[in-house]
């Protein structure tokens, strides 16, 4: 990879103020490229904060970053310009743009607009996995308010695309008929895919990425969480790289049907018999990817570094150490230590140990994690109004 190829270019991080976000400016700002950040929405600056940025705009909308975006790029004088999203609607709101966009900078797409977002649809995206032979369970998609006939419960409910309805927030578990009648009186998405709900065991979360239209596709690293949480993920977890060759052959021919070029993480149930059943697939950069960069493989720079190129470049995959985790660090000791499910003395040595933490970062870059708290520490005070 030639890094210093890359820094000719500009780098652009855009999306939602997050952390999710904070992890791909670091990973660029720690190989010495200083991103520009065109961040909007959310009361928390927390990428907006890092030390790593070279500018930073700040925006109410998505239709103002977007305007000022195009100002930028336009503005933009020799190498073209690489776009980093970390959020669905921002990715779905590019790829509905990329004819005005294929010309001018490198972003996450599938070859024409609007192909991206087809696939956030969660049946599409479950009917082309298993076409491509992986375990899918039952869904079916209703409208709300509308029961399906012949459930096998336990069900699980969801939006069915991520950028609709209020998202994780229309997620329930029901156990028979009258819990998903109740559940629909609080979903905010028109469309519902009720799906059959299995007890995991565990999640299997891959990073990696695919170019140049999906033909090619490469997974650095692999996590399993430490603790079980029934309906969200474990803020603790154990990263290695995916040693299930058949599972990788499937998903590179689903990417390559797919047709998309850009980071990725895909998501998988693991139930109590060790079997793996498709979860989904997140075309854009996902929170994890900061752990690929601490484990040596910075998927932001190994993407553009594809889209120069031409091909994924394979000799840049690294084994990833035994025992590597990965810690959020605040939702993990609220979930742990204030539960009181572990001391506070066994936390302060997993959060020592862990090779990487999404919200401290490394290098000292700790205005964000300032500023995180010194909003909560406001909040409690009722500063903030």
């Amino acid at each position: 990879m030639n890094i210093e190829k890359l820094r000719q270019h500009p780098f652009v991080v855009f999306g939602q103020e997050h952390y999710n976000p904070l992890g791909i400016v670091r990973t660029l700002g720690e190989n010495g490229i200083h991103p520009t950040a065109f961040v909007y929405g959310g009361g928390l600056r927390l990428t907006s904060k890092s030390k790593y940025l070279k500018k930073v705009y700040e925006f109410e909308s998505l239709d103002e970053a977007y305007y000022k975006l195009l100002k930028f790029i336009e503005s933009c004088e020799g190498p073209r310009p690489f776009i980093l999203t970390s959020d669905d609607t921002t990715e779905s709101y590019l790829d509905q743009r990329y004819d005005e966009l294929v010309d001018k900078a490198y972003f996450f797409n599938a070859g024409k607009a609007g192909r991206v977002t087809a696939f956030m649809d969660k049946k599409a995206i479950l009917a082309a996995a298993q076409k491509h032979g992986l375990n899918v369970l039952d869904a079916v998609v209703t409208e709300r308010g509308v029961v399906p006939e012949g459930l096998d419960y336990p069900v699980i409910t969801k939006a069915i695309t991520p950028t609709m309805g209020a998202w994780k927030n229309d997620m329930h578990i029901c156990n028979n008929e009258d819990e998903l009648r109740a559940a629909f009186d609080s979903i905010r998405s028109d469309e519902v895919l009720v799906q059959k709900y299995i007890v995991k065991k565990n999640e299997l979360c891959m990073e990696g990425i695919s170019s140049p239209e999906g033909c090619d596709m490469l997974i650095t690293i692999a996590s399993t969480y430490n603790y079980y949480l029934p309906m969200s993920y474990s803020p603790y977890m154990t990263v290695g790289n995916l040693k299930n060759p058949e599972l990788e052959a499937k998903l590179s021919e689903l990417m390559a049907d797919i047709g998309f070029t850009g980071v990725f993480e895909i998501e998988f149930l693991e139930d109590q018999e060790g079997n793996l059943w498709f979860g989904e697939i997140n075309f854009r950069n996902s929170t994890w990817s900061y752990a690929s960069t601490c484990a040596g493989m910075p998927l932001a720079l190994i993407w553009a570094d594809s889209q120069l190129t031409g091909i994924v470049d394979r000799s840049l995959l690294r084994k990833v150490p035994d025992g590597f985790t990965a810690m959020v660090e605040i939702t993990d000791y609220r979930e742990r230590v204030k539960k009181g499910k572990v001391s506070l003395g066994a936390w302060l040595s997993d959060f020592k140990n862990a090779d990487c933490r999404y919200y401290l970062g490394r290098h000292g870059d700790i205005a964000p994690v300032a500023s995180l708290l010194g909003t909560s520490v406001r909040r409690k005070l009722h500063l903030d109004r």
